[in-house]
């Protein structure tokens, strides 16, 4: 064996593999760190709170635990195409907070290397660029690849008060 093959071996097995929950919204793909995946759920129905913002669904009752929950395609002024089949909740663990999240259809599990994520273009979009943590891209898919804990703990959503007080 030669020490190149070793070294690139070497190489390979270092490279930090993150795993990423794939979702769409309209024709687009998502992904959200799987870390922050607590559950995978069929649309409930929630119970709508006075003068929320609209892309604040309302809460559910998950377990003894009430989760906020919130429709990404509205937050991301996307045009509302209403619930169907294919429609879930991801239910995330972010800032020691669950928190759902309304999504069209969730897709797989993708693993991606560093070498696979690219930056976000300078170009004006819905998202917030802050929220984006780069483009992820294996074979023929390409990813948008959300910074879900800022997002959720953004003071524009208004879900968990720690944010708001920093």
């Amino acid at each position: 064996m030669s020490t190149a093959t070793t070294k690139n071996d070497a190489n390979a097995a270092d490279a930090v593999v993150e795993e990423y929950l794939t979702f769409t919204l309209a024709d687009e793909e998502y992904g959200v760190d799987i870390l922050k995946v607590q559950e995978i759920r069929g649309y409930d129905a929630v119970t709508r709170l006075p003068d929320a913002p609209d892309f604040i669904k309302g809460v559910v009752n998950l377990r003894g635990t009430i989760v906020p929950v919130v429709d990404l395609r509205l937050k991301f002024k996307m045009k509302d195409v209403g619930y169907g089949p294919t429609t879930v909740m991801i239910v995330l663990n972010v800032a020691d907070r669950v928190v759902g999240m309304v999504v069209d259809a969730v897709s797989d599990v993708i693993r991606l290397t560093p070498d696979q994520v690219r930056p976000v273009p300078e170009i004006v979009c819905t998202i917030d660029r802050k929220f984006l943590t780069g483009i992820g891209t294996a074979e023929d898919r390409m990813l948008v690849l959300l910074d879900i804990e800022h997002l959720m703990t953004s003071a524009e959503m208004g879900l968990v008060a720690e944010a708001l007080a920093a």
